[in-house]
């Protein structure tokens, strides 16, 4: 029986190299669907957590992967050997960049190195990590066919970027629509047979660097038009414009409109990454994405103007300078509602306050601990208390289980990053 026959019958062993934010979930709804899943991580403590049906994925509860362990639809392991049990791997490591902003591909090559020796004739390899266009092709296939395989005969590629977006009630792995582009028209029509098991819409293009330049093309979008916003924030603050109010008047055009939000700068593991990959792509090209790197600087230099506009706003409301102020930084995931600090603008912006000379210690419910530049800070409870107690506050990440109006009753003043604040406007409360 050939590998589109086991995966129609649901009786394929499936693999998942990278057991996180992205494989996790991914493996979860593999077996949800009926496969066997055997998920490899280098880390011991992760493989142990999922073998005990522990979760430490917010988006996966532990009430759902405990049945499928128990039920023997999921192991994990650190041992790749165990590749030649899998009629088919998905591959999801992080690609990150490094000092110089270019792509870190040993991550994916390190996974493809682990795999290679123990796959079997007729495996499916898919990639789904998020990486410049003719990295499956140019980087992972070479090692894939090491072995004596060769692509499109007997061993099948694609790529199939990740779509994953943390803390999303609405958008999870299986109602995220698949793009899915391979090698050659088999591996095309393999990895749709896969992701047809368990996801609902699979979307296939026609080469592997259409389905790279998608998931580029998708965060590049983001990136550019937070960009927009950004600066156009801060021509607002000179104008005397609200741009909050501004926003919200123009997404009432029902057509050609799509809101974006201003903010102390991006986070995740995406969109603050992923335009690099293009960027360091097109050189190759002589090529300058200049939208690209525009926006990647008018991003960056988002905390400096949140602590340029704190010390503005001391000055203004306070009579007081940051330098030995005590400052309580409000929500430091990147994002809202989730414990994910990767890339969070919250940790540039601590870092800053503290070389103008201010104590800064933070409230997280989502973030126990948090350590920057190798010193511990200080986390606090969100009481009457500590919001008295600090000359300022700056709402960093707007959590929705944090007691804002708490804080307008209690705080001396309150630079609001993410208009968390909307329904508790003071004279006290500053927007960014």
């Amino acid at each position: 029986m050939g590998l589109l026959e086991r995966l129609q019958d649901g009786s394929a062993v499936l693999g998942v190299v990278g057991l996180g934010y992205v494989g996790l979930p991914l493996a979860v709804e593999m077996a949800s669907a009926g496969h066997t899943v055997i998920g490899f991580d280098v880390s011991a403590e992760k493989a142990g957590s999922v073998n005990a049906g522990v979760s430490y994925i917010p988006d996966v509860l532990s009430e759902r992967l405990a049945p499928l362990v128990n039920d023997g639809l999921i192991r994990a392991t650190t041992d790749f050997s165990d590749v030649s049990q899998c009629d088919a791997i998905a591959i999801c490591v992080p690609t990150p960049l490094d000092e110089m902003k270019e792509p870190d591909t040993s991550f994916m090559e390190a996974a493809a190195r682990s795999v290679a020796p123990h796959l079997k004739p007729g495996t499916l390899v898919t990639l789904e990590s998020t990486t410049y266009p003719g990295t499956t092709e140019e980087v992972i296939q070479p090692i894939l066919e090491s072995g004596g395989l060769k692509v499109g005969e007997t061993l099948f590629l694609a790529f199939s970027p990740e779509r994953v977006d943390p803390g999303n009630p609405v958008y999870q792995t299986k109602n995220t629509p698949k793009v899915v582009g391979g090698v050659t028209p088999a591996c095309t029509e393999r990895a749709v047979a896969m992701y047809s098991r368990f996801i609902d819409t699979v979307v296939p293009v026609s080469t592997t660097r259409a389905a790279e330049m998608t998931k580029l093309l998708e965060n590049i979008f983001r990136s550019v038009n937070i960009a927009l916003v950004n600066e156009l924030l801060q021509l607002c603050e000179r104008m005397g414009i609200d741009l909050w109010e501004v926003i919200d008047a123009a997404k009432t055009k029902p057509f050609g409109f799509m809101p974006f939000y201003p903010g102390p700068g991006l986070g995740g593991h995406c969109i603050p990454i992923d335009p690099f990959y293009l960027s360091w792509k097109a050189r190759q090209y002589d090529f300058h994405t200049e939208f690209i790197e525009l926006s990647g600087k008018v991003n960056e230099s988002m905390p400096y103007y949140v602590v340029r506009r704190l010390m503005d706003a001391m000055n203004e409301h306070l009579r007081m300078p940051l330098n030995g102020s005590r400052v309580l930084v409000v929500g430091v995931a990147y994002k809202a509602d989730i414990d994910d600090m990767r890339e969070s603008p919250a940790i540039k912006v601590i870092e800053l306050l503290r070389a103008k000379g201010a104590d800064v210690v933070y409230h997280d419910p989502y973030v126990p601990e948090l350590v920057v530049d190798g010193l511990a800070v200080p986390h606090v409870a969100l009481d009457a208390g500590t919001v008295s107690s600090a000359d300022a506050l700056v709402v960093v990440t707007n959590h929705s289980n944090v007691d804002y109006g708490l804080i307008a009753e209690h705080a001396r003043l309150v630079l609001d990053t993410r208009n968390a604040m909307r329904d508790h406007r003071t004279e006290r409360v500053v927007l960014l």
